[in-house]
């Protein structure tokens, strides 16, 4: 089964790291989304990866929605020129903002902030407030140790054998996107409602 996305949130770090190589995969993730008609949720803000996402998400004529909570809106010194950017109280509201507005989830190499946002959003799948794909990719191997804790997490049944493949893999966007229009929802633990959260 085959799913149009409207828009996907995009994970990704807001740091420039000195390989060139994941600035230039942000930009083709920005980019290649837009050319495909999918809508950009992110971070708000206009420096590293996130930047380069947006820049070029922006510059394919792409739809870019930016959240950004107060306290980091001079600091990461917010995109303006996105084509709504919301100012959000806090990181809750912005990540339950991210998935409120999208069909779906893809992180990027990122930091800890990336990863408080990954694992929200397996949370949340778990809890049953979203039922949306959670993509992982996974470039240059940058993820092969995250996967591998993963896959350390079921096997000691600290993770439910239905929730194992929760987040879903891929090397390449393409490969990856294929993967999340697949993608069968999980069986949830409880049926959380947004206002429980």
């Amino acid at each position: 089964m085959s799913t149009k996305f409207k828009r996907l949130a995009v994970y990704c770090g807001s740091a420039t790291p000195a390989d060139p190589r994941y600035i230039q995969l942000a930009h083709d993730v920005g980019e290649t989304l837009a050319r495909r008609g999918i809508g950009v949720v992110y971070g708000g803000g206009k420096v590293g990866l996130m930047g380069a996402v947006s820049d070029a998400a922006l510059a394919a004529g792409g739809e870019v929605i930016g959240v950004i909570p107060e306290a980091l809106e001079n600091h990461e010194l917010s995109n303006r020129n996105c084509t709504h950017l919301h100012v959000v109280s806090g990181m809750h509201e912005r990540k339950r903002m991210f998935t409120d507005l999208s069909d779906g989830f893809i992180t990027l190499p990122g930091g800890v902030g990336t990863m408080d946002e990954l694992w929200e959003a397996v949370s949340w799948a778990q809890l049953g407030y979203h039922a949306s794909p959670v993509g992982l990719l996974n470039a240059f191997g940058y993820y092969d140790g995250l996967m591998e804790f993963n896959r350390q997490m079921a096997e000691t049944g600290f993770v439910r054998e239905a929730h194992r493949d929760i987040i879903i893999e891929g090397s390449t966007l393409d490969d990856l996107l294929d993967r999340m229009a697949r993608f069968t929802p999980t069986t949830n633990v409880l049926q959380i409602r947004s206002e429980d959260l």
